[in-house]
């Protein structure tokens, strides 16, 4: 098997893959946590399903780099579902699952009405689910994921203070003069620009995940917010290099196995947990 493994390594789209996944992993798992703590965290759910849209749209007019529809698109309608879910005539939750339904029946309505492509079902199934497209990255692709990963990450690092201050008592962030509206919306255009570059990796029906587990699997361990963003991290990292390594070894499709790894890696993480009542680190 380690034969297999590193005659493969030898082909660059593997490496591309790796490199790729690694990085989403990471910044997914960062805002995973504030997401979680808002009680927020089918908002990557309803963004994936904005950012299917945006490709069908993207894939109708024949543009080669889709990113130019749908990075812009995603990122306007997480600010709308900011804003709309604050409001008082359409509550979060169901902000989320108006656009999330809506852009996705509109987004596969396109690609059926106009399709140019002889396997339209593959085609689906691939952004749905992440099947091939991560195996197909180019170095172009691979250098804007990095630079959007080390941007979200830096990001990250610079405001931690003041994301940890919104995601655990709003009212009071504003009482001491914070702008908890601007972070929250900093947060919203991050999230957003994650769930763009996750497309390749989980496809759009799986990011939520890649979202949600590694950090329920650190809250399980840990109390303390730092430790829970730093374990969720290693955990989001490992479980995506994990994945991707059994996905090119067993031939299983990558999106699924990533997720799968995730879940087991929950699992292992609900029971140490409860037989050592956690890290109150």
């Amino acid at each position: 098997m380690l034969e297999k493994l590193t005659m493969y390594m030898e082909y660059p789209f593997v490496r591309y893959a790796l490199i790729v996944g690694v990085l989403i992993a990471l910044c997914s798992s960062l805002l995973g946590v504030t997401l979680v703590l808002k009680r927020f965290s089918y908002i990557g759910d309803g963004l994936s399903h904005v950012a299917f849209g945006a490709m069908a749209i993207a894939t109708v007019v024949g543009l080669t780099n889709k990113m130019w529809i749908i990075l812009p698109v995603t990122v306007v309608c997480a600010v709308l579902l900011l804003r709309t879910g604050q409001g008082a005539k359409i509550n979060g939750d169901a902000a989320i699952a108006m656009i999330s339904v809506g852009a996705l029946a509109f987004g596969y309505l396109l690609m059926n009405v106009f399709s140019t492509s002889a396997n339209l079902t593959g085609d689906v199934c691939s952004t749905l689910f992440g099947s091939t497209s991560i195996l197909t990255l180019t170095s172009g692709e691979v250098w804007l994921c990095a630079v959007l990963s080390v941007a979200v990450v830096v990001i990250f690092v610079l405001f931690y203070n003041k994301i940890f201050a919104v995601t655990f008592d709003e009212d009071f962030a504003r009482a001491v003069g914070t702008r908890a509206d601007s972070y929250n919306l900093l947060v919203a255009v991050v999230i957003a620009v994650i769930i763009v570059l996750a497309m390749n990796l989980v496809g759009s029906l799986l990011i939520s995940a890649l979202v949600i587990f590694p950090a329920l699997s650190a809250m399980r361990l840990f109390s303390n917010f730092k430790m829970v963003t730093v374990c969720s991290a290693l955990l989001s990292v490992l479980c995506a290099f994990l994945g991707i390594v059994i996905s090119i070894l067993a031939g299983t499709p990558v999106g699924s196995t990533i997720v799968a790894v995730d879940v087991a890696a929950f699992g292992i993480c609900w029971v140490m947990g409860g037989v050592l009542g956690g890290v109150r680190a």
